[in-house]
């Protein structure tokens, strides 16, 4: 029930909506000063809302609007019956049209009230150049007017006239006015409103609803605005009567219109020849009764475009229109020319030759008349009465037999007024001088340049000949003139010449009773680029070159002559090279190429106005042979061992520093206390016995025998104080690193690095322990022993533990000290060979 109740309320309310504009469009009205009135003026308006409108608000706030735009400046006020008023005073109404509409503001809206259309514009403005004519075919007088600037209102025109005599002074009789259709300045007023012969005055008047103006008033006589018919042109007919018109004349006839064929008149006649583009030529006047007149002083055999108009005479009255064109020809006149001749002849037999005759006609003055054809015709001596011509033609040549006596010729021209004069063709023997120095220029390529010294005695005259060249047929498509002053040099031939065309000139002299020899040369307006390039061929090639040659092309006819070679080649990589041959050039050797490459080379043959390429030649240079590898090899190897040679020598020419086992001090001359191999703490081994097997021999002590001889004072070493060195005792040498495993004991012969440490002595014959001596010594070898011995101290420690070691104590005044071997303490791992009593060692 709530929900119905709501959806009820929702309803009313749209309504509401709805039916409150038109009740608002009911409460008020719009009253305007003026609805139209002068563009610019000012326009007062007011709006009043009926009491009855209870459902408005009292302080309702009427708005104005002119067109789209609010319009300030209303004045609202309460009047004493209860109504709401509202008054606002446009000053500037600057639009012909626009729409005030009355306004009230409603919520957030605006509600239109009432509109008014308001119009400005302008007062009609007076018409002007009142003029009329009388048409005698519709019979009706036709005016027309200028109405002047637009009023901006809608303005109506009305033509006014009445009936009177004189001067228009007197209305006897009104006229119905005349009203033009909308947009239209002219009425036509018809012939039974009209009095022929009698005045009548005429006037314009316009009017709007911002006022009325009337035009000047004309007086005139329908008869004397007569505008006649433009009449009608025809050719007239040639027959017996009439004579056939002369040269350069015209005959024609006209008719007029038969509406006026009973009015005197007058006619002008205009020409034009054709085609257009020349001003007409106005002849007249031409009297109408004659209907007929001959036009002379014209052109002959001319087109001429002819056109008349007439008028009323000798009353007043319009001229009318011109007529029709009419087009007609001039009569021709016989041709009045010279004729130019040349002719060529060819032997056929002892008695007939064959003549082929050429002209040119050349007019005397401008009008020299059309020319239908020429005539050559020759008479025979002895016969009399009418010979047939040998050449009827249009042509400017003909070719024809004559008995090979003859000598002469007669070629007219003719056309239906005549023929021109005869023209007697002479056909000279050729034993004149000839000319010298026949040359030609060439000014652009549609034209030459003919020069030549003129012969002695001057000729009167040269005749020149031109036409294409080899390979075309001799003779074929020849172009000639004739120059009748024997003093000129040369002459510029502009007639059939093209470009890159070889031209064949001939040049003939013309004397008064002979004809000199045909002087002939070649040449063209312009040349051309070489028709083709030479084709390239490999003549010899390297591993770093390529000699090429070619054919140089043979000067052509019409071809510029080569300035220039340029030769281009590129390799697998697309490098591009290039170079500038002279046009004598006929090889060229590639320099700087890579063996075993591919090459693609070119040539282009260039000339003054263009350039050809030739086809493209690949190559290949060669490979590098077995010899040269040799070669390569060999010396690269040479190369090498004076390297490692270098390297050796400097090398042994400094101290060796042996990378493989340490070098030993002398230890006469330094610590051996100090001296300890560089042997990482890891890789120390121990022996485990003097004589292990497995112990790599490191070096070597060769013990020499004693000869058999009576003991000496060193036999003994407890029994001498003193000793001295025996004769026979060899020196040993360290050979080895007592780290190395794998090194075999080895001789080394010549070895500068050999140390001197001591020597050893022994005897076969003794079972004692050998000895050993040490020389040249100024520092101990060993000192105290400790309880734990160094890696370089005496072996004796570990391997003799029953025997107390008695170390020897230095005489004082000896550098001798005799003991054990095992008291040296580089001696440990020592092989020695010679002697097997040693086994005390």
């Amino acid at each position: 029930m709530v929900v119905g109740l709501g959806t009820w309320s929702l309803a009313r309310a749209a309504l509401i909506i709805l039916l409150l504009p038109r009740s608002l469009e009911e409460c008020g009205r719009i009253s305007v000063s003026a609805p139209i009135v002068h563009l610019g003026d000012a326009i007062t308006a007011s709006c009043i809302i009926n009491r009855t409108c209870s459902h408005l608000d009292p302080e309702s706030q009427i708005v104005w609007k002119l067109g789209t735009e609010l319009q300030p400046g209303g004045r609202q006020q309460r009047l004493p019956d209860g109504t709401q008023e509202s008054t606002i005073t446009l000053p500037h109404l600057n639009d012909s049209r626009a729409l005030l509409s009355c306004c009230l503001r409603w919520g957030n809206s605006l509600q239109i009230l009432d509109q008014a259309e308001l119009q400005a514009g302008y007062p009609p403005a007076t018409p002007h150049n009142l003029s009329c004519l009388m048409n005698l075919t519709i019979e009706s007088l036709i005016c027309q007017w200028e109405p002047g600037p637009d009023t901006h209102l809608s303005t109506n025109f009305t033509l006014k006239s009445f009936k009177s005599r004189g001067n228009c002074q007197d209305q006897e009789e009104a006229i119905p006015d005349c009203v033009p259709e909308d947009g239209q300045s002219r009425c036509s007023i018809p012939r039974k409103h009209l009095r022929l012969y009698q005045s009548m005055g005429l006037w314009v008047q316009a009017e709007n609803v911002l006022g009325t103006s009337v035009s000047p008033q004309l007086c005139l006589d329908p008869m004397d605005v007569v505008k006649l018919e433009p009449p009608t042109l025809w050719a007239l007919d040639p027959s017996p009567e009439v004579a056939p018109p002369q040269p350069g004349c015209l005959q024609l006839h006209w008719e007029s219109w038969k509406s006026t064929q009973y009015i005197d008149q007058k006619c002008e006649l205009r020409h034009q020849p054709q085609p257009g583009g020349a001003n007409w030529t106005l002849v007249g006047p031409l009297p109408s009764k004659t209907l007929q007149h001959e036009l002379c002083g014209l052109l002959p055999s001319t087109a001429y475009s002819l056109q008349m108009r007439c008028t009323r005479w000798p009353l007043p009255g319009h001229w009318s229109d011109w007529s029709p064109s009419l087009e007609l020809t001039s009569a021709q006149q016989a041709p009045n020319v010279r004729l130019d001749t040349w002719w060529r002849q060819r032997q056929l037999d002892r008695r007939t030759v064959d003549m082929q005759l050429f002209w040119k006609p050349m007019p005397v003055e401008e009008d020299s008349g059309q020319i239908q054809g020429y005539l050559v015709s020759w008479r025979p001596s002895g016969q009399a009465g009418a010979v047939p011509p040998l050449c009827n033609t249009t042509e400017l040549n003909c070719t024809f037999h004559l008995p090979s006596e003859v000598r002469e010729v007669v070629l007219v021209a003719y056309n239906t007024a005549g023929t021109s004069r005869p023209t007697p063709v002479v056909f000279l023997e050729s034993t004149g001088p000839p000319l010298g120095r026949l040359h030609t220029m060439a000014r652009d390529p549609h034209s030459l340049w003919v020069g030549w010294e003129p012969p002695s005695p001057r000729p009167r005259g040269y005749v020149i000949e031109w036409g294409p060249g080899p390979p075309s047929p001799s003779g074929s498509h020849m172009t000639w003139k004739m120059e009748h002053n024997g003093s000129i040099a040369g002459t510029l031939l502009q007639e059939n010449i093209r470009p890159f065309q070889l031209y064949e000139i001939t040049v003939t002299t013309l004397y008064q009773d002979t004809v000199g020899p045909s002087q002939r040369i070649y040449a063209y307006s312009q040349e051309t680029a070489p028709s083709y390039t030479p084709e390239l061929h490999l003549k010899h090639i390297g591993k770093t070159w390529a000699q090429l040659e070619w054919v140089p092309p043979t000067p052509e006819l019409g071809r510029s002559p080569l300035t220039h070679y340029t030769i281009f080649w590129t390799n697998a990589q697309g490098q591009s090279f290039s170079t500038i041959l002279n046009a004598s050039s006929h090889e060229f050797v590639l320099p700087g190429l890579e063996p075993a490459s591919l090459y693609h080379v070119h040539l282009m043959a260039a000339s003054q106005v263009g350039a050809t390429n030739s086809t493209s030649l690949t190559l290949m240079t060669l490979a590098p042979g077995e010899f040269e590898l040799h070669i390569f090899l060999g010396l690269f190897g040479l190369l090498l061992s004076l390297i490692c040679l270098c390297v050796a020598t400097r090398f042994c020419c400094r101290p060796r520093k042996n990378s493989l086992w340490p070098s030993v001090p002398d230890p006469a001359h330094s610590s051996l206390g100090s001296w300890v191999p560089s042997i990482p703490a890891e890789e120390i081994f121990q022996l485990p016995s003097l004589w292990d097997t497995s112990m790599p021999p490191i070096t070597k002590i060769t013990v020499l025998e004693e000869e058999e001889k009576k003991p000496g004072p060193w036999e003994s070493h407890e029994s001498s104080g003193t000793c001295g060195l025996p004769a026979l005792v060899q020196a040993y040498v360290l050979q080895g690193d007592p780290r190395a495993s794998t090194i075999q004991p080895q001789t080394q012969s010549g070895n500068t690095d050999q140390v001197l440490y001591g020597q050893v002595m022994g005897s076969p014959s003794r079972s004692g322990p050998a000895d050993y001596i040490r020389c040249d010594s100024t520092q101990p070898l060993l000192g105290d022993l400790t309880p734990s011995p160094k890696s370089y101290e005496n072996l004796w420690f570990q391997t003799s533990p029953q025997r107390t070691p008695e170390p020897l104590v230095p005489n004082q005044e000896d550098d001798c000290v005799f003991g054990p071997l095992l008291d040296f303490p580089l001696l440990q791992g020592l092989q020695v060979h010679g002697v097997e009593g040693l086994g005390g060692f």
